[in-house]
């Protein structure tokens, strides 16, 4: 099975190719600069509704409690916490003071992130794990976007890194009981998590023992301490199958023992009530999952020890079980909103309390909850136009007393309105709609609309206050969410019916939510998409599918090369994402991929939106070649419309999500707000006409697609 592929050249990187990202970074920046006064009205905005210092809610531990706080004129949040132990603790264990903040109250800077990050132009953090006696912390950071995380170790009694470290690590990490060892993953070339390590503090790194190792490229690990403080949990999933393990973390250097075992299509995610059995959240048997308990194993068991405590309610996706002494906490999705459900651990079927969200199109989740011994927990309330609310609820009541809101100096939410539309689309499906606009903003076909998607990995992205948004709103445009088939608004059905031969579902109903908005709430002549990642794939597949909806399209980081990368098994997580997209292999997949891949389906000349597409030298999840093939492309199949086509590549430091720290990731929304609003505030515009407008508008100052460094007839 084989096709053209012109620029397969770019595949290859190099200098030719580097070459080219910076002939289209240069002709980005032509191309926008007549928006720079604008960029920098509403950066101004957004950075205003920043807190001077940003503080966060504490999270309690048993000595300690702990908080973030950024600040004024800080990229990023400092982590600290604070004594609430007696005077004789104090005195045994003193807090570590520093020059820029004087202890009153036994304050602690436990990391200085601002200065760890120093004049980095990109800075991450990754773990921040403190030991279960709370003298070290586990701390790992990546410089350059790639999700390369260096792990050190700090000894909290003085404030002094220790010697040992780790220079790749990835996500996640688990301390064991006596605070002496930590067990850390480490992802291969293609960036996959596939070994679990034990290091024991104070000894070298090439002393540290591997723990478990997945061979088949399908599957990734996690790890984390249960919250109980008695069990590691090591998990290995793929898209739809998973194995767990777990290691008595009072005894660290014993073997891990399945829980379950590995079936084909069931995943299941585990807890631990302490001093009794793990709890499993599981598909087995149940599309929208049940809850099972299972033995803490002393030798490898299967799941016929497994026993169903809270049976599938075909209602609800049960998402995950946190336990806490004398309480479980259900996280679950139903009617397409995040709720909680508390119930008693002695009735884990029982119907409990049902925790929903204050505010209109919201959501409510767990917030930072690390101590299993007590009586009531922490959530948080997050919307779109809400700034974030914390509360802690009695878990036996369920009553909320409100501890903490996060500070949007000179936002009021009242300007705002949120609600929620279903639009039927193919196959008799409701698909429901997320609708946000300023008071102001009237929804009878007359304002111009800004349409977000995601729709992949059965992932739910939960509205959250966003300090850009009302920027946009402010100017009369209204924001949608799309919450497509292939995410998990509709539970695990909602994905299976997006996903694989399915995918086409997540472009038809992100189609039909704009032709059903269209005229009745928004203007249909004024209609911009927008999404990143696997939203850069739905944008794409909407433009070539769908041009004549748009006025114009954001694809950010898009991956929209599809059949090509899902070949290429040296690029990171092809092998892991075939069950997701399909493998090309195969016949039937390799043809309904290559019927929807934007890079194979260019759409017709003369009939397109301006298109912005975003991307990174740096970024490991979509490699940057596979935007810029997509945008050359484009260019290729329509010159004349060629200049309204600009690709922002990231050609230093950067990440999957754009820059990091809080105002580099502001000016960054802001420029995207920029473009947008060039194309839906003026209704005089005619996206047809010649873009004489921009500075950059000669067809030939575009980077040209014959730009080739290599051979230009590679197949794939």
């Amino acid at each position: 099975m084989s096709r053209p592929d012109p620029y397969h050249w770019m595949s290859a990187g190099g200098a030719g190719l580097l070459g080219h990202l910076g002939a289209e970074r240069a002709f980005y920046d032509s191309a926008c600069a007549h928006l720079h006064s604008l960029v920098s009205t509403l950066r101004s905005e957004m950075v205003a509704r920043l807190p001077r210092a940003d503080t966060s809610p504490r999270w309690r531990r048993s000595r300690f409690s702990y908080y973030t706080r950024a600040a004024s004129g800080s990229d990023y949040a400092d982590v600290l916490r604070e004594i609430h132990g007696n005077e004789t603790d104090l005195q045994q264990k003193p807090p570590h003071r520093t020059a820029n903040h004087d202890g009153i109250g036994g304050t602690q800077v436990v990391l200085d992130v601002a200065a760890l990050a120093g004049d980095s132009t990109y800075f991450e953090l990754g773990v921040t794990l403190v030991s279960p006696d709370e003298d070290l912390l586990a701390w790992s950071a990546d410089r350059t976007g790639e999700e390369v995380y260096e792990l050190r170790f700090r000894d909290l009694r003085t404030g002094a890194d220790l010697d040992e470290v780790v220079p790749r690590s990835y996500y996640g990490g688990a301390w064991s009981a006596d605070s002496v060892f930590f067990f850390y993953t480490v992802h291969d070339r293609a960036y996959r998590p596939h070994q679990v390590w034990r290091h024991r503090v104070g000894t070298p790194v090439a002393d540290d023992v591997l723990v478990l190792e997945e061979p088949d490229e399908r599957f990734a690990l996690t790890v984390r301490t249960a919250r109980s403080g008695e069990v590691v949990l090591v998990t290995s999933e793929s898209r739809d199958t998973g194995e767990v393990w777990a290691v008595d973390a009072r005894d660290p250097e014993s073997v891990p023992r399945s829980v379950g075992g590995r079936r084909a299509g069931v995943v299941y995610r585990a807890e631990h009530l302490r001093g009794g059995p793990l709890l499993l959240v599981t598909n087995d048997d149940a599309v929208e999952f049940r809850l099972v308990s299972a033995p803490v194993p002393d030798a490898d068991q299967d799941h016929t020890v497994w026993r169903t405590v809270r049976p599938e309610d075909p209602a609800e996706r049960l998402e995950r079980v946190d336990a806490f002494a004398g309480h479980l906490v259900l996280s679950l999705r139903t009617e397409a909103e995040h709720r909680l459900r508390l119930v008693p651990a002695d009735d884990p079927a029982g119907e409990g309390l049902v925790l929903r969200t204050r505010f209109p199109g919201g959501a409510v989740r767990l917030a930072r909850n690390t101590s299993y011994d007590v009586d009531a927990v922490t959530v948080v309330d997050h919307a779109h136009v809400q700034p974030a609310v914390w509360s802690d609820v009695d878990l036996a009541t369920g009553t909320p007393t409100e501890v903490h809101r996060q500070e949007a100096p000179g936002h009021d939410p009242a300007r705002y309105l949120t609600s929620r539309v279903d639009v039927p689309s193919a196959g008799g499906v409701s698909v429901p709609v997320t609708v946000v606009r300023h008071r102001d903003t009237p929804l009878d076909g007359t304002a111009p609309l800004l349409l977000y998607g995601y729709g992949a990995y059965e992932a739910t992205f939960e509205p959250d206050w966003d300090p850009a948004l009302p920027s946009l709103l402010a100017r009369g445009v209204v924001f949608a969410h799309a919450h497509v088939r292939g995410g998990g608004e509709g539970g695990r059905r909602w994905w299976l019916d997006g996903r694989l031969v399915h995918k086409q579902h997540s472009f038809t109903d992100f189609a039909a939510v704009a032709d059903a908005l269209a005229g009745r709430y928004v203007d249909g002549a004024r209609i911009a998409s927008r999404g990143l990642s696997a939203g850069g794939l739905l944008q794409g597949a909407v433009f070539s599918q769908r041009p004549d909806r748009w006025r114009a399209v954001v694809a950010e980081v898009p991956f929209v090369d599809v059949v090509t990368t899902m070949f290429d098994a040296s690029i990171p997580l092809t092998i892991t994402e075939r069950d997701e997209w399909g493998d090309p292999r195969r016949r039937a997949d390799f043809d309904w991929m290559l019927a929807y891949s934007p890079y194979d389906n260019p759409p017709p000349a003369g009939s397109r939106p301006d298109l912005l597409v975003t991307g990174a030298v740096h970024d490991p999840r979509v490699m940057v070649h596979e935007p810029a093939k997509w945008v050359a492309r484009l260019r290729e199949t329509d010159p004349a419309w060629s200049p309204r086509c600009l690709f922002r590549v990231e050609t230093g430091a950067g990440a999957h999500t754009g820059p990091s720290g809080r105002f580099g990731h502001l000016a960054y929304e802001a420029e995207v707000y920029a473009w947008l609003l060039d194309r839906l505030v003026d209704p005089s515009r005619d996206q047809s006409s010649d873009p004489s407008r921009d500075p950059s508008s000669d067809p030939s100052s575009a980077p040209s697609s014959d730009q080739r460094a290599d051979q230009p007839g590679a197949r794939a």
